[in-house]
């Protein structure tokens, strides 16, 4: 039996809850052209928000989640409106899938997740965005590695110890840029610019 919520409406072909989601990102800008079509596609119950989508958490969005119940479908104008990325995006979905509630974008028909052919569409995204996240960790590995390989130091900042900062005149001496050398001995730029003008006014003095 359906708990107790705002009855909303049903679609008169499948019988399920239309349940719509709107947002924009800056209290500038207007929901009333997103409020609008969601409703005429038969939303009842729509939750909205002004809120970046850079933000991790966007409180509408999470209670729209949490409200959800089997037989719903979650729609929104563009997919931009709902997700951060291709694996937010997909994160949703799943979130939806596991309740057995469906995602529905009106700008993307294809991204239809009460149908076969939206179905399929997602888990090819999902698949993309497996191998995407492959490639991305292995060019930081690589890179890495190939960093290490030139003695580049990845960990807590380091001291300048004297004999780092004559590492670092030997590098300058052979022509790295102050930003190179800084970085293969460990420190920061300021940190051996300050360690080098220290040297110099002992040596003045």
């Amino acid at each position: 039996m359906r708990d107790a919520r705002d009855p909303g409406t049903l679609d008169l072909m499948t019988g399920q809850l239309m349940i719509g989601y709107a947002r924009v990102s800056t209290d500038a800008q207007d929901l009333t052209h997103q409020l609008d079509v969601l409703a005429a596609a038969g939303c009842g119950r729509i939750f909205s928000e002004k809120i970046t989508g850079t933000h991790a958490k966007r409180p509408e969005l999470a209670r729209m989640l949490d409200h959800v119940r089997a037989g719903d479908v979650v729609t929104v104008t563009r997919l931009d409106r709902l997700a951060r990325s291709t694996r937010d995006l997909l994160d949703i979905a799943e979130q939806l899938q596991a309740k057995g509630a469906g995602l529905r974008s009106l700008a993307e028909p294809w991204a239809d997740t009460t149908s076969p052919a939206g179905r399929m569409v997602l888990t090819v995204f999902a698949g993309i965005a497996d191998f995407e996240r492959a490639l991305i960790v292995d060019r930081t590995r690589a890179g890495r590695e190939a960093a290490r390989a030139r003695g580049v130091y990845f960990g807590p900042p380091r001291v300048l110890t004297p004999e780092r900062l004559a590492h670092a005149r030997r590098l300058l001496d052979e022509g790295y840029g102050m930003d190179e050398a800084a970085g293969l001995i460990g420190v920061h730029r300021s940190t051996l610019w300050r360690g080098m003008r220290k040297e110099a006014a002992k040596a003045r003095g």
